[in-house]
C-alpha cells in the first residue's frame, strides 16, 4: 500500500491553521452492557483493580448460570499480594458449563482466570481439561503444569445469539478441569472492525470478515514505554514493554510525551488504544543532513497453522510539525505500508493516534516480524519511523479451533463415559439371559408368543444441562 509525498507547501499551509486550533475529544469512560465479572468457586465478591468480581456460589443470578456438581476449592495460604479472585477455584470432574444471557449483540471479550493454588483435597498443577466457547475451541489440553503464576487467557467472539455458552471438559488423562475467574464483556464496536490488510508474499489484499473470526490475544506491547495496568486501560487490559522482543534497535531512541493525546473521530479510540501506550513511543531519527538506513525489527514467537491479525499503533508524539514523517512498514519481511504518511492518516493532527491491521499467516519459522524504517520521502533532521504499540492476535482455523486440529464437537464426544460403558454390557446380559428364558418357555408350552421389542437407548450426555 503506497502513501504519496504531499506536496511540502500544502503542509505548510495546514500548520498554520492547525497550530492555533488543536481538535481535542473528551475523555468518556467505558461502559459495556454485557459486563460478566465472576469469582469463581466462592460465595462472597472480590474486587480486583477497582472492578467487583461476583461469586458463583452466590444466590442465584437471573443473567447468568454456573455448573452445578462442582467442586469449590480454597486457597488456605494465598501468597501475599495475590488478587482475591486466585484464592478460590471451581473444579469440574465432568463437563460443564456456564451460561451468559447476551443484550449487546456483537464482539465480546471474553478472560479466562488460572492459578493452580494448593489444596489438601486436589492438586491443581495436576488438572488437563479443554474450553469451549459458543462451537469455538479455545484451550485444547490446557492444564496445571503449564501456569508457574497466575495467568489470564483472553479472546475476541463474535456474538448474535441470546447467550454465550462457555463450556470445560475435563481429559481423559486428569479427570478434572478449574478455572479462578471468568469476564464476559461486550467490546466497543470499533475494537475489530470488519476489514484489515491481507500481506501474503509481498502481495496486499482486503481481508473482509475479520470481525467475525475468533481470536486470541497473544501479545499486546506498549513501544518505548513501561508496562501499562489495567488499572490504567479503559478495557482492562496489560501491555507490556517491548525490550524482550526488539530484535534491532541500533539508531532508534525512546521518546516520552506528556502532552495530551488527540483522540478523534475516523481514528483510534481510547477502547483501541490507552494514553499510555500513545504517550510513548521507539523513533528513528537523523540528526544530521543524511537519512539513516536503519530499521526498528522486533519478533514474536507464534505457532504455526494459523493466521495472525497484526495491529499496529502509531501516534506522532515526536515530530516538531505535521508533514515531516514518512516511513515503511513490513511485515513478516514484506512490505505492507509504503512511505507511509502519519500526518495524513492522522488527519493532520499531532499526538492523534491511528492504528492499523494486518492478518498475516503463521509459517514453519515460527515467527511473526514487524520492522519499521525510513522511505524515499523520509526528510534529514527529522524523524525517520515510529511505532507506539503492537498487538498479535491468533484468528481461528478451519475446524473453528485457536489450539490444537480438533473441532468443539470431537473434544466433546472424547469425554469418557464410564456409566453409559458398564450399562450397556449390562443390559444386554439381560436381554440375552430373558431371550434365552423366552425360547425355553415356548418350547415348553408349545405355542409362540408374539413379543414387542424397545432399543434401549444408548447415546446418553454427561454434559450438565443447566440452562
Amino acid at each position: 500500500m503506497e502513501f504519496p509525498c504531499k506536496d511540502r507547501r500544502l503542509s505548510l499551509l495546514i500548520l498554520s491553521v492547525i497550530a492555533v486550533s488543536a481538535a481535542s475529544s473528551s475523555a468518556t469512560t467505558f461502559s459495556p452492557i454485557d459486563n460478566y465479572l465472576i469469582n469463581c468457586g466462592s460465595s462472597v465478591d472480590a474486587t480486583v483493580d477497582n472492578r467487583r468480581f461476583s461469586g458463583d456460589s452466590a444466590s442465584p443470578n437471573p443473567l447468568f448460570s454456573a455448573p452445578h456438581r462442582a467442586i469449590s476449592l480454597c486457597d488456605q495460604n494465598p501468597a501475599l499480594g495475590t488478587p482475591q479472585i486466585y484464592h478460590t477455584a471451581r473444579v469440574f470432574r465432568r463437563p460443564a458449563r456456564y451460561a451468559f444471557e447476551i443484550r449487546d449483540k456483537g464482539t465480546h471479550m471474553l478472560r479466562f482466570h488460572f492459578h493452580p493454588f494448593n489444596s489438601s483435597g486436589l492438586e491443581l498443577v495436576d488438572a488437563q481439561f479443554h474450553v469451549l466457547a459458543d462451537g469455538y475451541v479455545l484451550l485444547n489440553n490446557f492444564g496445571g503444569e503449564k501456569i508457574v503464576k497466575p495467568v489470564i487467557k483472553e479472546y475476541l467472539i463474535w456474538v448474535d445469539a441470546d447467550k454465550v455458552v462457555i463450556t470445560f471438559v475435563p481429559t481423559e488423562k486428569s479427570k478434572f478441569g478449574f478455572v479462578n475467574g471468568i469476564e464476559v464483556i461486550s467490546a466497543p464496536k470499533d475494537l475489530i472492525l470488519d476489514t484489515a490488510q491481507f500481506v501474503d508474499n509481498g502481495n496486499v489484499v482486503n481481508f473482509d470478515g475479520l470481525n467475525r473470526e475468533a481470536l486470541e490475544v497473544v501479545y499486546r506491547i506498549s513501544v518505548g514505554g513501561p508496562k501499562v495496568t489495567p488499572f490504567n486501560d479503559t478495557l482492562w487490559r496489560t501491555w507490556v514493554p517491548d525490550e524482550g522482543y526488539l530484535k534491532s534497535d541500533f539508531g532508534s531512541k525512546k521518546v516520552p510525551f506528556s502532552g495530551r493525546i488527540q483522540y478523534r473521530d475516523g481514528g483510534a479510540s481510547r477502547e483501541v488504544g490507552p494514553d499510555n501506550v500513545y504517550n510513548s513511543a521507539r523513533v528513528i531519527s537523523s540528526t544530521n543532513a543524511s537519512v539513516p538506513k536503519v530499521n526498528m525489527t522486533w519478533e514474536f514467537p507464534v505457532s504455526d497453522g494459523h493466521k495472525y491479525l497484526v495491529r499496529l499503533h502509531f501516534c506522532d508524539i515526536a515530530s516538531i510539525s505535521i508533514g515531516l514523517i514518512y516511513f515503511n512498514v513490513y511485515v513478516n519481511r514484506f512490505l505492507a505500508y509504503k512511505d507511509f504518511d502519519l500526518s495524513n492518516a492522522a488527519n493532520w493532527m499531532l499526538a492523534s493516534p491511528y492504528y492499523a491491521d494486518f492478518v498475516v499467516r503463521g509459517d514453519r519459522s515460527g515467527i511473526v516480524s514487524v520492522s519499521i524504517g525510513p522511505s524515499n520521502y523520509s526528510y534529514s533532521h527529522a524523524i525517520d519511523g515510529l511505532l507506539n504499540g503492537v498487538e498479535i492476535m491468533k484468528m481461528n482455523n478451519s475446524m473453528g479451533s485457536l489450539d490444537g486440529q480438533w473441532c468443539a464437537g470431537f473434544l466433546m464426544k472424547s469425554w469418557p463415559r464410564e456409566t453409559i460403558g458398564l450399562l450397556v454390557p449390562f443390559i444386554a446380559a439381560i436381554c440375552i439371559v430373558l431371550s434365552i428364558a423366552l425360547v425355553l418357555h415356548r418350547r415348553m408350552a408349545g405355542f409362540c408368543h408374539s413379543t414387542s421389542w424397545t432399543k434401549l437407548p444408548t447415546d446418553v450426555s454427561e454434559i450438565d444441562r443447566t440452562p
